[in-house]
Parts: structure tokens; sequence; C-alpha cells
């Protein structure tokens, strides 16, 4: 069986995240969507929160878990849940150089997990849940916002920001 993990902090979760659970769940047989926390990111929502997100955004899935991994290394939790690959996108030449390094620090630290590289369409190419919180605010914002999260989300950002 083809396990994968796609780790992100999905704060809060965007339609290119969707997309890449999406193209996930078609390349490999048991998607394992795990929220991972990073000690030196400030984050909008809670863990709870994140992966009710996703849960109300995502069709339900018996090849679909949804989890969150804290304090350890991705490729560890990987080993964990029994998957050989790791999914990541890349946006941007700074995703690629980055997830390049990483890819080759993960190999040296689990050899048997394999890192899998998808670049998404140019529609939601440019998509973060940084950029998503950086245009909330000003007046009108969820008319912009709107086009680049599912409806569970958008309702989280409207109340989290009508605060």
């Amino acid at each position: 069986m083809r396990t994968a993990v796609y780790a992100g902090s999905f704060d809060p979760p965007t339609n290119g995240h969707l997309w890449m659970i999406e193209q996930g769940l078609k390349l490999f047989d048991r998607l394992h969507v795990a929220i991972g926390s990073n000690p030196s990111k400030s984050y909008t929502f809670d863990v709870d929160t994140r992966i009710a997100m996703l849960q109300q955004s995502l069709p339900s899935c018996e090849r679909l878990t949804i989890s969150h991994f804290d304090n350890r290394y991705l490729v560890d939790y990987a080993e964990e849940v029994g998957a050989h690959y790791i999914l990541r996108g890349i946006r941007s030449p700074n995703d690629y150089e980055y997830e390049r390094v990483m890819r080759h620090i993960n190999g040296d630290m689990a050899p048997k997990v394999t890192t899998t590289f998808l670049m998404p369409p140019r529609d939601i190419a440019e998509l973060s849940s940084s950029m998503i919180k950086g245009l909330t605010g000003p007046e009108g914002w969820q008319d912009t916002v709107c086009r680049y999260v599912p409806a569970p989300v958008m309702e989280q950002l409207q109340a989290h920001y009508s605060k």
C-alpha cells in the first residue's frame, strides 16, 4: 500500500492545500494530512480548529486521515504511520530551494521515505496561509479572500476577524 504524509500548518487551509490533498489521494492509496507545530511560529487558529476546518472542507474518505504531530521530525511521524512518501508542494523558486534541502536532510534521516513534489496549477500557485491572513482586515476583505479558501474556512476567518 502506497501511503504518504502531506504536512503543513494549515493556518488556515486554502484551496491550494485542498488541491494538494486531492492530488495526493489520486497518487497514493492512503494519505495522512498532518498538522505540524513549529515552536517558532505563532498560530491564528488552534490545532483542533485547523483539524475541524480540514474535516469540514474535505469529503469523507476512508483513505484520508487528518491528524497532528508535535515536537518531532516529519520523517519520524511518516515512519510511525507507515508512510513511505512525503508529499510537498512547490509554488516558487524559494519553495524549491527550501524543499530540495529538506528532501536531502529527510533522506539522510529516513532513507526509506521518498519525497514527492507537486506543482499546483497557476490559478492557485500563489496561495499560502500567510497570504490569506495578510489579505484579511481591510474593508471588503471577505470578497477577496472567499475566492481562495473553502466555505468552512471562510466562516472561521469571518468569526475570528469580526471580534
